[in-house]
């Protein structure tokens, strides 16, 4: 009888040891993600500046090819930004002005300045995949998203964090976004973009990660509207400058002429 017991006693412990076992890999890989809410700071902080000045080439590619224009921007925090279209001819000149949610464009083959608002927001930016709506939104992520750690990914050989975004302000372009953020750099590689009753609407790739001004931050990336046909729109930074000054005439509706 006592003998029986303690073989009774020894499976039981036995059990709760593989039990446990089985759940501590489980238990120490959820212990070993970050908060949402810490990744989104750190990103935020690589991708955000007081200010910048960039040069910048974009490939917009269609079924008749693809186009290559050439532009250089300023920008002032999340309310000031101005752009100008270097390249091609039938595009020099032509210039975007915004001023908080407010945004201008003049046309040199017209001579007008003309303000895009309302429903024109969501219209493509010179035929490329994204909208007015998409590169006028540079508030940092925080101030939009709470966002949740799910798990791990690899993308391009680099290990991800990959996390969801959920938004907590009525006025965002998406819903919902997911994020591949670099476990190392902390700069998102791969966002999808989700509609509110959950359609994937875009998707992003960055890469050329380089180190800039003490943070990291990728110089190429691949804009896809997945509501449209075609390979995307690619956008690569062939020179940035970060929290440099930047005169105030430069954000005047009179620069736009």
């Amino acid at each position: 009888m006592n003998n029986n017991i303690s073989i009774y006693f020894r499976f039981c412990l036995f059990r709760g040891f593989v039990g446990i076992f089985l759940l501590f890999p489980a238990f120490i890989a959820g212990q070993n993600y970050p908060s949402g809410k810490s990744i989104l700071d750190k990103v935020d902080n690589n991708m955000s500046a007081k200010s910048r000045i960039l040069t910048s080439r974009m490939e917009i590619s269609s079924a008749r090819g693809t186009r290559t224009m050439e532009s250089k921007s300023w920008g002032v925090g999340t309310d000031k930004a101005f752009t100008e279209y270097l390249t091609p001819a039938r595009e020099k000149g032509t210039k975007m002005l915004k001023l908080d949610n407010q945004l201008w464009i003049y046309s040199p083959s017209t001579d007008r300045v003309i303000q895009i608002s309302g429903h024109m927001l969501r219209q493509s930016v010179m035929g490329s995949d994204m909208s007015y709506e998409d590169m006028m939104t540079d508030r940092p992520l925080l101030e939009q998203y709470k966002a949740e750690v799910t798990g791990e990914e690899t993308v391009d050989g680099r290990k991800c964090w990959m996390v969801i975004l959920t938004a907590i302000v009525s006025d965002v372009n998406y819903a919902s976004q997911k994020m591949w953020v670099d476990v190392e750099r902390y700069v998102p590689l791969q966002v999808e973009m989700f509609a509110k009753g959950g359609k994937l609407l875009k998707h992003i790739t960055f890469s050329d990660v380089k180190k800039i001004q003490s943070r990291w931050y990728p110089t190429s990336f691949v804009y896809k509207d997945v509501l449209k046909d075609g390979k995307g729109t690619k956008m690569v930074i062939e020179d940035i400058q970060m929290d440099v000054s930047i005169p105030a005439s430069v954000f005047n509706k009179s620069s736009l002429k």
